[in-house]
């Protein structure tokens, strides 16, 4: 009886070569980290950023230093127009992007009571407008890609709500919605759009959590620590590459072992 013998295709080191990917407000945080890990898999990256134009020429400096692609392009990604014209500086210098990682974003913390309706708008407009902005101006590159690929960073505080965080919390929240329908849309397409819910991380915005609520929040996670920003890109590589092309719709946690 003769036997079949099945070869297996070797591993790529640099799954993501020929993509190009843009990953909003990564100058700093987990948005750096996943510029590196694309990068280090072979995409071409814009790194995106607001102001920190010091921090995000160090990240694309790096990338360069490491043999691969990277430009840094300018936008505050709740000014539509900013982002326009991000879209076009990205198409001359990189070409059609397929990989679109929507990440920027910031907190405003009040309780409700003492929340004002700047606070409210200032981080809507950014978290969830923003990622409407980049979408909306990248939508084409992303359905016509044969890679198409949009992932957004959301946070568990979308699923579980947290104390003295409405507006984030609802702008995080927002984004499962807006992925599960851009999932639908593009998927006549062969594009995909997930979203990654990250768990409590090590970066500035857990810094201005005062040491006695850091405490407790850490207690209450399963696994005893929060996350490192590169706990976060493994998944973000995945969704971005051949192996994701078949999911789609679906929203990620990586916290822990929060519920």
């Amino acid at each position: 009886m003769s036997e079949t013998v099945q070869r297996l295709e070797p591993l790529s080191h640099r799954p993501l070569t020929d993509r190009t990917c843009l990953v909003t407000g990564s100058s700093r945080g987990i948005g750096r980290e996943i510029a590196f890990e694309l990068a280090r898999c072979g995409a071409d990256v814009a790194v995106n950023y607001r102001s920190s134009d010091e921090s995000a020429r160090e990240v694309t400096e790096t990338i360069a230093e490491n043999g691969e692609t990277a430009v840094p392009v300018q936008a505050d990604v709740s000014d539509p127009a900013a982002v326009e014209r991000m879209a076009a500086e990205v198409r001359e210098e990189l070409g059609e992007i397929d990989v679109l990682v929507n990440n920027a974003g910031i907190t405003i913390d009040r309780t409700f009571e003492e929340m004002t309706y700047e606070d409210w708008q200032t981080v809507i407009d950014i978290n969830l407008n923003g990622t409407f902005n980049c979408t909306n101006a990248f939508y084409e590159d992303i359905k016509t890609s044969d890679h198409g690929r949009l992932i957004n960073i959301s946070s568990v505080v979308g699923q579980q709500g947290n104390y003295g965080q409405a507006n984030y919390a609802t702008s995080k929240g927002g984004l499962f919605a807006f992925t599960r329908t851009l999932a639908l849309e593009l998927a006549d397409h062969g594009s995909t759009a997930n979203c990654v819910a990250p768990g409590f991380t090590e970066t500035e915005m857990l810094e201005k959590v005062p040491d006695r609520v850091q405490d407790k929040i850490r207690e209450e996670i399963p696994l005893g620590r929060f996350a490192d920003p590169t706990d976060i890109v493994g998944m973000v590589r995945f969704l971005a590459g051949d192996q994701a092309e078949y999911m789609t719709g679906q929203v990620l946690g990586i916290n822990g072992g929060l519920e």
